[in-house]
């Protein structure tokens, strides 16, 4: 939880280094995300924030966190955005007092792209950073690069993808058995593929869809997320995200499973 803390607080000290990096954001389902690129192109930082905690108490008494946020930088030629999502869950035995962590989740990732050519073309370096305490691993990291263009762009929708080649490494930790043949440390390499589709639904509201896949070419499986999300503000400054995510793991660690998933609702605060 403390670390969880450091992170909040790391993020929202970034904001003095922009002009206002949240002052349009209660427009978000007014502008694409293309205008608000626009809008903010050659501020040092600018972004979203989103965070929801929940607390019970009685005869079960737990709690849980979620930090989550978007960072931007455009300039003439790059654009580079940065990721973060923090999960933290625990939960109290009212009978001992004893508290146990039931879930903690911190992931970090990093893109540039080298805009060329016309419109949304680019070439692009991408590397993730993903700490599960409870997947069986100790870490795992991805790192690729390559293409990236606007697939389809009308009135109210855009859709965009990158594909590219690239490698990933993650550890088992130290408290899972080896299964024959295999090593604490894996690596190989991978082909990535994302897309986003956004929606503006009305004036105040968006839809969007992010995906993406990474599938090993050297026998280590494939990974997958998708985040689907509805965005509506509530009143200027404060807009309300209801969101389902899903993540997949084609080889999981001995007892785990393929497949989590997550509903959540939070909120989106802008720093006027």
């Amino acid at each position: 939880m403390k670390l969880l803390l450091v992170m909040l607080f790391c993020v929202l000290s970034t904001r003095v280094y922009a002009v206002d990096p949240f002052e349009d954001f209660h427009e978000y389902g007014e502008l694409s995300e293309e205008e608000i690129h626009e809008l903010h192109k050659g501020e040092f930082l600018y972004g979203d924030i989103e965070f929801g905690y929940i607390a019970n108490s009685g005869n079960t008494k737990n709690s849980s966190f979620k930090l989550q946020s978007n960072f931007y930088q455009d300039f003439e030629y790059w654009r580079n955005q940065f990721k973060l999502d923090g999960y933290y869950a625990d939960e109290e035995n009212s009978e001992t007092g004893i508290e146990d962590e039931t879930a903690s989740r911190y992931f970090f990732s990093a893109q540039t792209s080298y805009k060329f050519g016309v419109d949304n073309e680019s070439f692009f370096l991408y590397g993730d950073y993903e700490v599960d305490k409870f997947n069986g691993r100790e870490y795992t990291s991805t790192f690729a690069l390559g293409y990236g263009n606007r697939l389809f762009e009308g009135r109210k929708n855009t859709v965009d993808f990158t594909i590219g080649p690239g490698i990933s490494m993650y550890r088992v930790d130290d408290e899972t058995e080896l299964e024959l043949g295999q090593k604490r440390v894996e690596r190989g390499e991978l082909l990535r593929l994302s897309l986003q589709w956004e929606r503006n639904v009305s004036k105040r509201t968006r839809f969007n869809q992010d995906f993406s896949y990474a599938q090993s070419v050297s026998g280590l499986g494939g990974r997958g997320f998708s985040e689907t999300s509805l965005i509506s503000q509530v009143i200027e400054g404060l807009s309300l995200k209801v969101s389902y995510t899903y993540r997949y793991n084609s080889q999981p660690e001995e007892d785990k499973r393929k497949v989590d998933t997550e509903l959540g609702v939070t909120f989106v605060y802008s720093f006027d």
